[in-house]
């Protein structure tokens, strides 16, 4: 199996790399690259991202690798992770900025003043684990159970136009859509890498799909 996480100057890629090596199959190839040939040869993707959209998006077309990345969304199982899952949507509120427009839909910024049950203030960004609520019925969750906590760093989260395309919600002031999936796509705004045993059983997961 060959397993491309695609490097274009904005993600988390060395924690991916030793996550995915973890869990993949002996005599996998697991690819960080930035080199698009490499992305299409890949049976799989991983598209992580950290940093400001504008940034990412800026430096993946740079990097010259959109093509492969919008292919492969198309014919081959990909995983975006974090800003990744993000730049799947139409717009940003961060930068006010175009995004890859796979999905419909915005990406927006918590309110500065939101609240938790306790009434106690919820930092921006949120950062720490949470509980996810799966709502879709996904082999990418089998083994996880529901309410299993995840890792998030992040300011901003998508608001999906097709509410078809939610697979899981978390509640952080809000609810909080933080899992998306159709076709060959599933995309999270957790970070898996960073969430123990249930994110690499998720990575897992990600190595056996077959949709």
């Amino acid at each position: 199996m060959k397993i491309a996480v695609v490097d274009y100057g904005s993600g988390n890629l060395r924690s991916v790399y030793q996550a995915i090596k973890k869990v993949a199959p002996l005599n996998s190839d697991v690819w960080v690259t930035e080199d698009p040939n490499k992305v299409k040869e890949a049976d799989r993707v991983i598209f992580p991202g950290q940093g400001a959209m504008p940034d990412c998006m800026g430096n993946l077309r740079k990097a010259g690798l959109e093509e492969a990345v919008r292919g492969s969304l198309k014919r081959k199982p990909f995983f975006a992770v974090c800003v990744g899952e993000q730049m799947l949507f139409d717009f940003s509120e961060e930068g006010d900025v175009s995004a890859l427009g796979v999905f419909p839909g915005r990406v927006v910024r918590f309110p500065a003043n939101q609240y938790g049950e306790d009434g106690s203030r919820l930092k921006v960004p949120q950062m720490g684990w949470n509980r996810v609520r799966k709502t879709m019925d996904h082999y990418m969750w089998e083994g996880i159970p529901d309410n299993s906590w995840f890792y998030f760093v992040h300011s901003y989260y998508v608001v999906p136009a097709d509410l078809n395309l939610i697979a899981g919600t978390t509640d952080y002031g809000r609810k909080v859509t933080v899992a998306v999936a159709k076709d060959y796509i599933f995309a999270t705004q957790f970070h898996p890498e960073k969430s123990a045993d249930m994110g690499l059983k998720l990575y897992s997961n990600f190595l056996t799909w077959k949709p």
